[in-house]
């Protein structure tokens, strides 16, 4: 009898939190949404920490780093915001601070987490300040459309290496070693996800990591662990090792700019696009208290630098959660939730080799080169800009590279062209550390 009547107080008390009524569900729904986006989403799991270690970050604590990082800023987004999304480091901003920064630049790994706090501190200020369209008016949409695919292609060439199908010599890139395992599970993989993402199956990147990882331990690829169960890996490798001054140093200024942009704009398009789906938008499509999930994703780039889990973002897969039946914050305290049991099984997700993931890098990477037709190609002064930041991004290995080059060619283009009411004036304060960046890169 106490039971039943505690029953109507416990759903009460979860409706007057998440307001579940209001927004048409259930709590039954929102659990079923949480899972689907939870299925979405457990690929960073094991591709974020396999970045980081390939940046010589301890496996073991990277992957604790990640995991602490999801959960934290899934369940502060779910409980202040009350918003289906689940929130993760972003693939192209850990490749640029594992691959470009501390592997290419040789940028020590605290100066490097430096610089993703202080592209947290910009996002907060900017959020609290409320001068978000400030910065959209800066960057030229054409530059700030080229960014995605620019990462796209930097993610799948980190693939394509990671399996071994490409190999860096000293006459450049060359075809790897096609016929061999890690490569032919790779291009199966990459076949697969393909085919269950045109299908839009639920957890398409989990899946096909997990049918690779079983047939890669009979071919040698990939080997059972020791125990399946094990307690969190402690976090001293990674946890508050933060250069804050050391990342402040003129050079880095273009990459502070592109760990900024980067997140900024993913947040900004993965809430704006969720939200219109699950109908919180209202008639000019504006997302009502907006400043709450922007809140969310800077502080948790700040908290996500200190703790080892870099350039947190809220990840596209969040319209798992929503097409699901979604609606409530209740749907990423699931989620957060199901992450928080991962902890108990990183050996598991160590031992998924890389020919697993590359496949899963391949696809993500490439699906990103949907915002090029965005872009208005029948005018060179945006194209070229444009087309240069993904082609250096990609020829040179270096996304700080790209966009220092765009900006400084599409300054240079539109004012040759006499078209100067175009250039914002803070690009003509940026031109000469985006000159000097350039220069120092490329020397």
């Amino acid at each position: 009898m106490a039971t039943t009547e505690s029953e109507p107080r416990t759903t009460s008390a979860v409706d007057r939190m998440f307001r579940l009524r209001e927004r048409g569900t259930s709590v039954r729904t929102e659990v079923l949404a949480g899972v689907s986006m939870f299925l979405a989403s457990a690929y960073v799991v094991v591709v974020v920490p396999g970045m980081l270690a390939g940046a010589g970050v301890p496996h073991a604590a990277a992957t604790t780093a990640v995991i602490v990082t999801v959960v934290l800023a899934t369940l502060f987004m779910g409980f202040y915001a009350n918003l289906p999304f689940v929130l993760a480091p972003g693939l192209g901003g850990v490749a640029l601070v594992a691959v470009t920064l501390i592997q290419h630049d040789h940028v020590p790994y605290d100066v490097a987490m430096g610089m993703v706090l202080w592209s947290g501190v910009a996002f907060l200020l900017l959020t609290l300040l409320g001068v978000r369209q400030l910065v959209s008016r800066i960057i030229p949409d054409c530059v700030r459309l080229a960014i995605g695919p620019a990462i796209g292609l930097y993610i799948a060439l980190l693939g394509f290496r990671s399996a071994g199908l490409i190999e860096f010599g000293p006459k450049g890139m060359k075809l790897g070693e096609l016929t061999a395992a890690p490569g032919l599970l790779t291009v199966a993989g990459l076949c697969l996800v393909t085919a269950l993402a045109s299908r839009k199956v639920p957890g398409t990147l989990l899946i096909t990591m997990v049918a690779l990882t079983i047939v890669a331990i009979p071919l040698g690829v990939a080997e059972l662990p020791d125990s399946w169960f094990e307690l969190p890996g402690g976090l001293g490798a990674t946890a508050f090792h933060v250069d804050v001054l050391g990342a402040l140093k003129p050079e880095y200024l273009p990459y502070l700019f592109a760990l900024f942009a980067a997140e900024f704009f993913s947040a900004t398009g993965v809430v704006m696009a969720v939200a219109e789906r699950i109908g919180l938008t209202d008639d000019q499509g504006n997302v009502p208290d907006i400043k709450k999930p922007f809140l969310v994703d800077s502080v948790s780039i700040i908290g996500g630098a200190a703790v080892g889990g870099p350039s947190v973002t809220t990840y596209l897969e969040s319209a798992a959660g929503s097409d699901s039946g979604g609606r409530t914050g209740l749907t990423s305290v699931v989620t957060g939730s199901l992450f928080a049991l991962l902890l108990l099984f990183t050996p598991v997700a160590t031992m998924i080799p890389a020919a697993a993931t590359a496949p899963v890098l391949i696809f993500i990477g490439l699906s990103m080169l949907a915002g090029l037709r965005k872009i208005d190609m029948t005018d060179p002064t945006d194209a070229v800009p444009a087309a240069v930041v993904v082609a250096c991004t990609l020829f040179w290995g270096n996304f700080g590279t790209g966009i220092a080059a765009g900006l400084t060619l599409y300054v240079l283009i539109k004012s040759l062209a006499g078209r100067f009411r175009e250039l914002h004036p803070g690009l003509w304060v940026m031109l000469p550390f985006l000159v000097y960046f350039f220069y120092n890169s490329v020397h």
